[in-house]
């Protein structure tokens, strides 16, 4: 029984001692980094509540303190057309020299950089100027790269809410230049040189311009917005306030729309009902159709309209490109009712209500026609039928079969005319009773033939018309929608996207 004791105490002895020899084979580097921290942050006496002191220059050490900046963009999560707000996804690169936090990396087993939360050690207080949901500074304080030099690295992940002004001119064709502009809330520019970690740049103007002034080497694209150029500026102004410069950074982004959505969801549809209102004046006017399909028409575009206030900015500086051609298109439609009411009204007159001027005859009977190279329709066989038979019961051929008849001085061709004129007295009155009722019958049929040719003629002035506003608005619907597409940028636009696989990455 002893025996078990002493061997189950002997195993717990040694594999405490293994453990213990494990730890102690474990290289020294994290009681020496704790000796280091203790070091820095409280031998030091380090108080994160003072500015550090810049470089020395000229033997003076009370010189302004360098703060680099710099931006790497993860992803362009939203922009809102409606409220003007960027949504990103950024790193936001802060470096700076802090001279009370150097060691000797030899007195530290070799340790040449530590790790520091961010909350221990004084930070500049970088904000954006042009911030849209009330958080002007980074909230997630993560912890900050320390070299033995007193270089501090600190890159927070930080989502920013911020204003960016929303040209809708060109819309959907737009490109947009947003904007973020950093700098400190606190410090002037006699305390804090803000530079970008890139470099100075080029100086144009008053402003220092870093092309490429934003790191896209972890960018995921936007499914809507391409990117398509990206510069910082760096430059100094003076408030009304302080006589002091307050240096700032700004980075411009310039991201360019993807148009595939908006031209099947909004431009094929407003083309196709724009080449509709050209094929109201195709439909006849018998159908009775016309006006039913020119309203349909103005409804669809109505709703358009509706759809297209919730998109854009509730702006009165521009109108949308898409806003012009819907607004085109509304007035043509508009105007296209209109004629076709006109040219109905003209299709269905008669001779009882009006009566066609020689003027119109000659301008859309005999003139218009032959310059738009269209024909008149062929007139009905009965009615040729008929019109040839009076004729030729009009040919005094016809009144040698009836020698009693004919012997006389009248014609009897002319009776449908002149009926009335014809002395009958010397005919026996059978005959007088036939001539009357000839005579009848023919002045009805020139009344009811004059009445229908007139008809006819209206009907043809009113599809001369139709013809005519056909050519017309089949011009101005295609010349309107290339000279309001064509004057889209992004047309002539050859600049490539860009995107983390066609940039220099500089890890």
């Amino acid at each position: 029984m002893l025996d078990k004791h002493f061997l189950y105490v002997c195993t717990v002895l040694s594999f405490g001692l293994a453990t213990a020899g494990i730890f102690d084979a474990s290289p020294n580097t994290r009681p020496k980094e704790q000796l280091l921290h203790h070091f820095l942050l409280k031998e030091n006496s380090y108080n994160k509540e003072i500015m550090p002191a810049g470089s020395t220059i000229n033997g003076t050490a009370d010189s302004k303190l360098t703060v680099k900046l710099g931006m790497r963009l993860s992803q362009l999560l939203d922009v809102s057309e409606k409220f003007q707000i960027l949504t990103s996804n950024l790193w936001l690169r802060h470096e700076w020299v802090d001279n009370r936090l150097r060691w000797d990396p030899d007195e530290y087993g070799g340790i040449q950089m530590t790790f520091i939360p961010s909350e221990e050690l004084w930070r500049p207080d970088i904000v954006v100027y042009n911030n849209a949901d009330g958080e002007f500074i980074v909230t997630l304080l993560t912890k900050a790269k320390v070299y033995f030099t007193g270089l501090i690295v600190w890159e927070p992940p930080a989502i920013y809410k911020t204003y960016c002004p929303i040209n809708v001119e060109y819309f959907p064709f737009d490109q947009q230049e947003c904007f973020m502009k950093f700098s400190s809330w606190t410090y002037d520019g006699r305390q804090i040189d803000l530079q970008h970690v890139s470099g100075p740049g080029v100086l144009e103007n008053d402003q220092m311009v870093i092309p490429n002034g934003v790191d896209l080497c972890d960018y995921y694209q936007n499914v809507e917005w391409d990117i398509i150029n990206v510069t910082a500026r760096r430059k100094e102004k003076f408030y009304p306030c302080c006589p002091e410069p307050y240096p700032d950074i700004t980075f411009n982004i310039t991201i360019r729309r993807r148009t595939l959505f908006y031209t099947i969801n909004l431009i094929l549809p407003c083309v196709a009902i724009s080449c509709l209102t050209v094929l109201v004046f195709c439909l006849p006017s018998e159908s009775g159709e016309k006006i039913v399909l020119s309203i349909s028409i103005l409804i669809a575009l109505t709703v358009f309209f509706l759809l297209l206030s919730d998109i854009n900015p509730p702006t009165s500086i521009v109108i949308p490109l898409l806003g012009k051609y819907l607004m085109f298109t509304m007035i043509v439609v508009t105007l296209s009712i209109f004629l076709t009411v006109t040219t109905l009204n003209v299709h269905f007159r008669s001779p009882a209500t009006h009566k066609m001027g020689p003027w119109i005859k000659w301008l859309f009977i005999d003139t218009i026609p032959k310059i738009i190279c269209m024909s008149r329709p062929a007139k009905p066989n009965n009615e040729y039928n008929r019109m040839e038979m009076s004729d030729r019961n009009q040919s005094p051929h016809f009144l040698r079969q009836f020698p009693d008849v004919g012997s006389n001085n009248v014609q009897f061709g002319n009776i449908r005319h002149r009926s009335k004129y014809i002395s009958t007295d010397r005919y026996p009155p059978e005959i007088q009773a036939s001539l009357k009722a000839v005579g009848f019958i023919a002045g009805h049929l020139h009344n009811h033939d004059a009445e229908i040719s007139e008809d006819r003629d209206w009907n043809y002035v009113a599809m001369v018309m139709d013809r005519i506003f056909l050519i017309f608005f089949g011009t101005a619907c295609v010349c309107g929608t290339l000279s309001i597409f064509l004057l889209q940028p992004s047309l002539y636009d050859s600049r490539v996207a860009l995107t983390r696989f066609n940039v220099n990455c500089t890890k």
